[in-house]
Protein backbone atom coordinates (compact mmCIF):
# COMPACT_ATOMS: atom_id res chain seq x y z
CA UNK A 1 0.00 0.00 0.00
CA UNK A 2 1.19 3.69 -0.82
CA UNK A 3 2.60 5.96 1.90
CA UNK A 4 1.84 9.09 -0.26
CA UNK A 5 -1.65 10.37 -0.79
CA UNK A 6 -2.10 11.90 -4.08
CA UNK A 7 -1.75 15.38 -3.11
CA UNK A 8 1.35 14.44 -1.24
CA UNK A 9 2.82 12.88 -4.01
CA UNK A 10 2.03 15.70 -6.15
CA UNK A 11 4.72 17.72 -3.79
CA UNK A 12 6.94 14.94 -3.26
CA UNK A 13 7.96 14.44 -6.75
CA UNK A 14 8.00 18.20 -7.36
CA UNK A 15 10.10 18.34 -4.68
CA UNK A 16 13.72 17.11 -6.27
CA UNK A 17 15.03 15.07 -9.53
CA UNK A 18 13.32 12.49 -10.70
CA UNK A 19 14.51 9.26 -13.11
CA UNK A 20 13.03 6.85 -14.81
CA UNK A 21 15.53 3.62 -14.25
CA UNK A 22 16.25 1.43 -17.07
CA UNK A 23 15.03 -1.99 -16.89
CA UNK A 24 17.98 -4.75 -16.94
CA UNK A 25 17.95 -7.29 -19.39
CA UNK A 26 20.07 -10.50 -20.01
CA UNK A 27 21.66 -11.26 -22.98
CA UNK A 28 18.84 -12.98 -23.98
CA UNK A 29 16.41 -10.21 -23.16
CA UNK A 30 14.81 -11.41 -20.07
CA UNK A 31 14.63 -9.40 -17.27
CA UNK A 32 16.98 -9.90 -14.81
CA UNK A 33 14.91 -8.72 -11.26
CA UNK A 34 18.65 -8.83 -9.53
CA UNK A 35 20.42 -6.64 -11.00
CA UNK A 36 17.19 -4.62 -11.32
CA UNK A 37 16.91 -4.56 -7.61
CA UNK A 38 20.31 -3.83 -6.62
CA UNK A 39 20.40 -0.67 -9.44
CA UNK A 40 17.47 0.54 -7.24
CA UNK A 41 18.72 0.36 -4.08
CA UNK A 42 21.98 2.61 -5.60
CA UNK A 43 19.87 4.94 -7.31
CA UNK A 44 17.48 5.56 -4.27
CA UNK A 45 20.20 6.28 -1.96
CA UNK A 46 20.51 9.67 -3.47
CA UNK A 47 18.24 12.43 -2.93
CA UNK A 48 15.54 12.03 -5.69
CA UNK A 49 11.41 13.39 -6.02
CA UNK A 50 10.98 9.71 -7.30
CA UNK A 51 11.26 7.24 -9.34
CA UNK A 52 9.01 5.85 -12.61
CA UNK A 53 9.34 2.19 -12.85
CA UNK A 54 9.13 0.50 -16.05
CA UNK A 55 8.89 3.94 -17.86
CA UNK A 56 9.92 5.23 -21.35
CA UNK A 57 13.97 4.70 -20.15
CA UNK A 58 12.95 1.51 -19.04
CA UNK A 59 11.38 0.48 -22.32
CA UNK A 60 7.75 0.40 -21.09
CA UNK A 61 7.03 -0.32 -24.56
CA UNK A 62 8.59 -3.43 -25.03
CA UNK A 63 7.85 -5.08 -21.51
CA UNK A 64 4.60 -8.06 -21.58
CA UNK A 65 1.67 -7.09 -18.69
CA UNK A 66 3.02 -9.46 -16.48
CA UNK A 67 6.95 -8.01 -16.84
CA UNK A 68 5.81 -4.42 -16.24
CA UNK A 69 4.22 -5.67 -13.23
CA UNK A 70 6.89 -7.50 -12.02
CA UNK A 71 8.89 -4.47 -12.67
CA UNK A 72 7.10 -2.17 -10.70
CA UNK A 73 6.96 -4.43 -7.59
CA UNK A 74 10.79 -4.92 -7.99
CA UNK A 75 11.26 -1.22 -7.55
CA UNK A 76 8.63 -0.80 -5.02
CA UNK A 77 10.24 -3.79 -2.80
CA UNK A 78 13.48 -2.26 -3.24
CA UNK A 79 13.67 1.35 -3.17
CA UNK A 80 13.47 2.39 0.91
CA UNK A 81 10.50 4.25 2.51
CA UNK A 82 10.00 7.61 1.40
CA UNK A 83 11.34 7.42 -2.18
CA UNK A 84 8.12 7.52 -4.29
CA UNK A 85 7.40 4.81 -7.38
CA UNK A 86 5.61 5.47 -9.83
CA UNK A 87 4.17 2.94 -12.70
CA UNK A 88 3.06 3.32 -16.42
CA UNK A 89 -0.16 2.80 -17.96
CA UNK A 90 -1.02 3.05 -21.60
CA UNK A 91 -2.15 1.55 -24.69
CA UNK A 92 -5.82 1.41 -24.75
CA UNK A 93 -7.92 2.78 -22.27
CA UNK A 94 -9.31 -0.55 -21.20
CA UNK A 95 -5.27 -1.97 -21.01
CA UNK A 96 -4.54 1.16 -19.18
CA UNK A 97 -7.06 0.80 -16.48
CA UNK A 98 -5.67 -2.68 -16.30
CA UNK A 99 -2.26 -0.98 -15.63
CA UNK A 100 -3.66 1.49 -13.28
CA UNK A 101 -5.15 -1.53 -11.00
CA UNK A 102 -1.55 -3.40 -11.35
CA UNK A 103 0.31 -0.45 -10.46
CA UNK A 104 -1.50 -0.95 -6.43
CA UNK A 105 -1.33 -4.76 -6.39
CA UNK A 106 2.49 -4.10 -7.12
CA UNK A 107 2.81 -1.78 -4.68
CA UNK A 108 3.42 1.87 -6.80
CA UNK A 109 3.25 5.09 -5.24
CA UNK A 110 1.69 6.40 -8.25
CA UNK A 111 0.88 6.20 -11.99
CA UNK A 112 2.71 7.78 -15.13
CA UNK A 113 -0.08 7.72 -17.90
CA UNK A 114 1.71 7.51 -21.35
CA UNK A 115 -0.27 8.54 -24.84
CA UNK A 116 -2.69 5.41 -26.01
CA UNK A 117 -1.60 3.03 -28.64
CA UNK A 118 -0.85 4.51 -32.21
CA UNK A 119 -4.19 6.24 -33.05
CA UNK A 120 -5.12 9.94 -32.75
CA UNK A 121 -7.67 11.69 -30.66
CA UNK A 122 -9.36 14.26 -30.21
CA UNK A 123 -9.26 16.47 -27.01
CA UNK A 124 -12.63 14.94 -25.80
CA UNK A 125 -11.45 11.62 -26.51
CA UNK A 126 -7.98 12.34 -24.83
CA UNK A 127 -9.44 13.50 -21.50
CA UNK A 128 -12.43 10.25 -21.14
CA UNK A 129 -9.44 8.50 -21.63
CA UNK A 130 -7.86 10.27 -18.49
CA UNK A 131 -10.66 10.53 -16.62
CA UNK A 132 -10.89 6.35 -16.89
CA UNK A 133 -7.92 6.16 -15.65
CA UNK A 134 -7.93 8.00 -12.52
CA UNK A 135 -11.04 6.38 -11.28
CA UNK A 136 -9.78 3.07 -11.47
CA UNK A 137 -7.04 3.99 -9.33
CA UNK A 138 -6.86 6.17 -5.66
CA UNK A 139 -3.26 6.27 -6.72
CA UNK A 140 -1.79 9.81 -7.50
CA UNK A 141 -2.10 10.04 -11.59
CA UNK A 142 0.53 12.36 -13.73
CA UNK A 143 -0.40 12.51 -17.48
CA UNK A 144 2.24 12.66 -20.38
CA UNK A 145 1.57 14.92 -23.09
CA UNK A 146 3.37 14.15 -26.16
CA UNK A 147 2.88 12.20 -29.40
CA UNK A 148 -0.48 11.36 -30.26
CA UNK A 149 -1.82 12.42 -26.48
CA UNK A 150 -0.88 16.10 -27.04
CA UNK A 151 -3.60 18.09 -24.21
CA UNK A 152 -4.48 21.55 -24.83
CA UNK A 153 -4.45 23.50 -21.75
CA UNK A 154 -8.65 23.64 -21.84
CA UNK A 155 -8.49 19.61 -21.35
CA UNK A 156 -5.71 20.11 -18.82
CA UNK A 157 -7.95 22.41 -16.88
CA UNK A 158 -11.22 19.83 -17.29
CA UNK A 159 -8.91 17.34 -15.96
CA UNK A 160 -7.63 18.99 -12.94
CA UNK A 161 -11.60 19.25 -12.09
CA UNK A 162 -12.73 16.03 -12.20
CA UNK A 163 -9.98 13.90 -11.38
CA UNK A 164 -8.54 15.26 -7.35
CA UNK A 165 -6.06 12.39 -8.13
CA UNK A 166 -4.68 13.94 -11.07
CA UNK A 167 -1.43 15.26 -9.70
CA UNK A 168 1.18 16.15 -12.03
CA UNK A 169 1.28 17.41 -15.45
CA UNK A 170 4.78 16.18 -17.41
CA UNK A 171 5.22 17.90 -21.42
CA UNK A 172 6.91 15.63 -23.46
CA UNK A 173 6.20 18.38 -26.30
CA UNK A 174 8.22 21.36 -25.78
CA UNK A 175 5.16 24.26 -26.78
CA UNK A 176 5.82 27.21 -24.14
CA UNK A 177 3.13 28.95 -25.11
CA UNK A 178 0.50 25.42 -23.72
CA UNK A 179 2.91 25.63 -20.71
CA UNK A 180 2.40 28.74 -19.75
CA UNK A 181 -1.23 28.82 -20.13
CA UNK A 182 -1.43 25.52 -18.33
CA UNK A 183 0.45 26.63 -15.49
CA UNK A 184 -1.23 30.27 -15.39
CA UNK A 185 -4.33 28.62 -15.25
CA UNK A 186 -4.09 26.17 -12.65
CA UNK A 187 -0.98 27.12 -10.58
CA UNK A 188 -0.04 24.76 -7.72
CA UNK A 189 -2.75 22.60 -8.71
CA UNK A 190 -0.38 20.41 -10.12
CA UNK A 191 3.13 19.47 -10.29
CA UNK A 192 4.83 20.30 -13.66
CA UNK A 193 7.24 18.05 -15.01
CA UNK A 194 9.86 18.42 -17.90
CA UNK A 195 10.11 15.36 -20.09
CA UNK A 196 11.60 16.51 -23.78
CA UNK A 197 14.44 14.14 -24.38
CA UNK A 198 17.27 14.87 -22.42
CA UNK A 199 15.37 17.26 -20.46
CA UNK A 200 18.66 18.92 -18.92
CA UNK A 201 18.93 21.26 -22.26
CA UNK A 202 15.83 22.44 -21.58
CA UNK A 203 15.50 22.67 -17.67
CA UNK A 204 16.65 26.42 -16.70
CA UNK A 205 14.39 28.10 -19.32
CA UNK A 206 11.34 25.69 -18.39
CA UNK A 207 11.71 26.42 -14.25
CA UNK A 208 10.48 30.56 -15.22
CA UNK A 209 7.11 28.14 -16.54
CA UNK A 210 6.70 26.76 -13.32
CA UNK A 211 8.54 23.50 -14.15
CA UNK A 212 9.99 22.84 -10.95
CA UNK A 213 11.29 19.09 -12.13
CA UNK A 214 12.25 16.73 -14.50
CA UNK A 215 13.09 13.45 -15.81
CA UNK A 216 16.76 12.64 -15.73
CA UNK A 217 18.11 9.79 -18.03
CA UNK A 218 21.67 10.98 -17.32
CA UNK A 219 21.04 9.84 -13.64
CA UNK A 220 21.10 6.55 -14.71
CA UNK A 221 24.45 6.60 -15.06
CA UNK A 222 26.25 9.97 -13.93
CA UNK A 223 23.94 10.34 -10.43
CA UNK A 224 26.14 13.05 -9.14
CA UNK A 225 26.49 15.16 -12.04
CA UNK A 226 22.35 15.08 -12.66
CA UNK A 227 21.91 16.17 -8.98
CA UNK A 228 24.81 18.74 -9.53
CA UNK A 229 23.04 20.10 -12.64
CA UNK A 230 19.72 19.60 -11.07
CA UNK A 231 20.63 22.21 -8.32
CA UNK A 232 22.12 24.75 -10.66
CA UNK A 233 19.08 24.73 -12.44
CA UNK A 234 16.92 25.50 -8.93
CA UNK A 235 19.07 27.65 -7.77
CA UNK A 236 19.56 29.88 -11.28
CA UNK A 237 23.33 29.61 -11.62
CA UNK A 238 23.40 30.34 -15.38
CA UNK A 239 26.86 30.23 -15.69
CA UNK A 240 27.54 26.76 -13.93
CA UNK A 241 24.28 25.18 -16.13
CA UNK A 242 25.93 26.83 -19.03
CA UNK A 243 28.98 25.02 -18.29
CA UNK A 244 27.60 21.69 -17.88
CA UNK A 245 25.64 21.52 -20.88
CA UNK A 246 29.40 22.71 -23.01
CA UNK A 247 31.10 20.06 -21.06
CA UNK A 248 28.98 16.82 -21.42
CA UNK A 249 25.23 17.54 -22.26
CA UNK A 250 25.32 18.97 -25.51
CA UNK A 251 27.95 16.40 -27.08
CA UNK A 252 25.73 13.58 -25.49
CA UNK A 253 22.56 14.51 -27.32
CA UNK A 254 24.94 14.61 -30.78
CA UNK A 255 25.19 10.95 -30.09
CA UNK A 256 21.68 10.62 -28.86
CA UNK A 257 20.12 12.20 -31.95
CA UNK A 258 22.18 9.63 -34.88
CA UNK A 259 19.68 6.94 -34.41
CA UNK A 260 15.78 6.58 -33.71
CA UNK A 261 15.52 5.16 -30.16
CA UNK A 262 18.94 6.29 -29.10
CA UNK A 263 17.97 8.39 -26.43
CA UNK A 264 17.45 4.68 -24.46
CA UNK A 265 20.01 3.08 -26.01
CA UNK A 266 22.68 5.32 -24.89
CA UNK A 267 21.68 5.14 -21.04
CA UNK A 268 22.46 1.78 -21.04
CA UNK A 269 25.33 2.21 -22.74
CA UNK A 270 26.44 4.74 -20.16
CA UNK A 271 25.49 2.14 -17.34
CA UNK A 272 28.08 0.00 -19.14
CA UNK A 273 30.83 2.68 -19.54
CA UNK A 274 30.24 3.55 -15.70
CA UNK A 275 30.51 0.12 -14.32
CA UNK A 276 26.56 -0.55 -13.95
CA UNK A 277 26.05 -2.75 -17.20
CA UNK A 278 21.95 -3.12 -17.65
CA UNK A 279 22.68 -5.53 -20.65
CA UNK A 280 21.06 -4.43 -24.15
CA UNK A 281 18.38 -2.66 -25.29
CA UNK A 282 14.93 -4.77 -26.57
CA UNK A 283 14.09 -4.75 -30.02
CA UNK A 284 13.17 -2.83 -31.86
CA UNK A 285 15.71 -0.52 -30.17
CA UNK A 286 19.26 -1.15 -31.07
CA UNK A 287 22.47 -0.53 -29.19
CA UNK A 288 24.94 2.17 -29.96
CA UNK A 289 27.67 0.56 -32.12
CA UNK A 290 31.29 0.16 -30.40
CA UNK A 291 32.65 3.76 -32.05
CA UNK A 292 29.35 5.49 -30.42
CA UNK A 293 30.40 3.83 -26.92
CA UNK A 294 33.67 4.75 -26.87
CA UNK A 295 32.76 8.80 -28.01
CA UNK A 296 29.98 8.64 -24.99
CA UNK A 297 32.91 7.21 -22.60
CA UNK A 298 35.40 9.23 -23.53
CA UNK A 299 32.90 12.11 -22.80
CA UNK A 300 32.15 10.45 -19.29
CA UNK A 301 36.15 10.11 -18.75
CA UNK A 302 36.65 14.07 -19.46
CA UNK A 303 34.44 14.88 -16.70
CA UNK A 304 36.09 15.60 -13.13
CA UNK A 305 35.98 12.73 -10.91
CA UNK A 306 33.50 14.62 -8.29
CA UNK A 307 30.86 14.28 -11.38
CA UNK A 308 31.10 10.68 -12.01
Amino acid sequence: MTSFTPEELGRRIGSGLLSFPVTHFRDDLSFDEDAYRENIVRLAGYDVGGLFAAGGTGEFFSLTPAEVERVVAAAAGSAPDGTPILAPAGYGTATAVEFAAAAERAGADGVLLFPPYLTEAGQEGLARHVEAVCRATSLGVVVYSRANAVYSADTVARLADTCPNLVGYKDGVGDIDTMTRIHARLGARLTYIGGLPTAETFALPYLQLGVTTYSSAIFNFLPRFALDFYAAVRERRQPDVTRMLSDFVLPYTEIRNRQAGYAVSIVKAGMTATGHSAGPVRPPLTDLNPAEFDELRALIAALPATAV
